[in-house]
């Protein structure tokens, strides 16, 4: 299975009013200042971004997004819940160029900031070297942004993307904080630094069409929020688990991003997202009940997931649990509490999260607050809890 990118070329045009003692090059140079960014990308499907050296096979372990004979899999009502399934291919975009004089990599004196629409963008540079910095323009399923972004005063800071908190709980496992935090929206970006626009336009090349003379850098617009697929399989339900709130959280996950590295904060925080709840799918022959959706986050904190190859290279120190509500044929609500950790390193940057309970060997709440941390095995007792 072979590893997909968003690819941006950025293609820089050369200032070519030339002065001074600087050589002259060839004929048929452009006479203005007016270098050219264009952004072609390719579509990114959520199958093949999820590459792991264990060939990982998702769709075979999904059971709350499998097609049934009815062929409902992703179905409309998933989709007006969560989203479409997979990343969406971005076509707004917010750009940064820092210009860094003669010194590549050095201090950035001056920034310039566009907004582009499509895959071309036009606009002037100076001679020297140039950082630029581009992530996509959030869009969302009701038209509140949850993520905010942290442009310091100081060029040589990088901006920082931080989701923001909500209202519910998060007292089950995330004692540091009162509350959890929304998912982050689908978030891309790129960044490549000292960019040489030199006056002897070295690694310039001539375009008869265009009539200009082009340099083509390419940049990896590199996807820096993970899609998990949680999923809660009941076995043996029958109606016991009749309704969920559709409240669910994933603790241990990060709370920012940083735009120029793609690396997550340190700060962890428990993400919250909806689920609901699908009967009668199909697991081996068996007909289970499944509890289920789709999770965005910022992923493990402290590192960048596109650049580890395998699960041993991951950094995680925090502990992940799943927790779901549930409501009971008797009225009464629960709160399951899951440990993943385990599932969450070995799937670094997204991919099913599974955690099944035998409802044969779970006992039925007489009061509103029943919840226990349940380790991700086939077949679980949980004692009752009176809070």
């Amino acid at each position: 299975m072979r590893r997909i990118y968003l690819l941006g070329l950025i293609v820089l045009l050369g200032l070519l009013s030339l002065t001074g003692c600087y050589r002259e090059p060839p004929l048929h140079l452009y006479d203005k200042e007016t270098p050219v960014i264009d952004i072609p990308f390719a579509e990114v499907k959520l199958d093949l971004y999820w590459y792991y050296n264990d060939d990982y096979k998702w769709r075979s372990e999904w059971y709350y997004g499998k097609d049934d004979e009815n062929g409902a899999g992703w179905d409309d009502e998933d989709k007006r819940i969560f989203g479409e399934l997979e990343y969406v291919e971005p076509s707004h975009f917010h750009l940064r160029r820092y210009f860094t004089d003669e010194k590549p990599f050095g201090k950035r004196i001056m920034k310039k900031e566009a907004y582009i629409t499509g895959r071309t963008f036009r606009t002037q540079y100076e001679w020297g070297f140039w950082d630029i910095l581009a992530w996509n323009d959030i869009t969302t399923l009701d038209g509140v942004q949850s993520l905010h972004f942290d442009e310091k005063s100081s060029f040589d800071e990088p901006i920082t993307a931080t989701t923001s908190e909500t209202q519910y709980s998060s007292r089950y496992h995330a004692p540091r904080y009162q509350h959890s935090f929304y998912e982050p929206e689908q978030l891309f970006s790129a960044c490549e630094c000292g960019i040489d626009i030199n006056r002897n336009l070295e690694g310039f090349v001539f375009y008869e069409k265009e009539n200009m003379w082009i340099r083509e850098l390419s940049m990896y617009l590199e996807p820096i929020t993970y899609i998990y697929l949680p999923q809660v399989i009941l076995h043996h339900n029958k109606g016991r688990i009749n309704y969920v709130p559709g409240i669910a959280n994933l603790s241990g996950m990060a709370k920012s991003t940083t735009l120029n590295t793609g690396i997550a904060g340190s700060d962890a925080i428990a993400v919250n997202f909806k689920v609901r709840l699908k009967n009668g799918k199909d697991m081996n022959g068996e007909k289970v009940d499944v509890i289920g959706g789709r999770l965005m986050t910022f992923g493990i904190c402290g590192q960048n997931a596109n650049r580890i190859t395998r699960a041993e290279e991951s950094i995680d120190r925090e502990r992940h649990y799943l927790d779901v509500a549930m409501q009971f044929n008797n009225g009464v609500d629960s709160t399951f509490v899951f440990d993943v950790t385990d599932q969450v390193r070995k799937r670094y940057k997204g991919g099913v999260i599974t955690v099944e309970l035998d409802m044969d060997t779970i006992h039925t709440p007489t009061q509103s607050g029943f919840n226990a941390i349940i380790k991700d095995y086939d077949e679980v007792i949980v004692p009752d809890i009176n809070l």
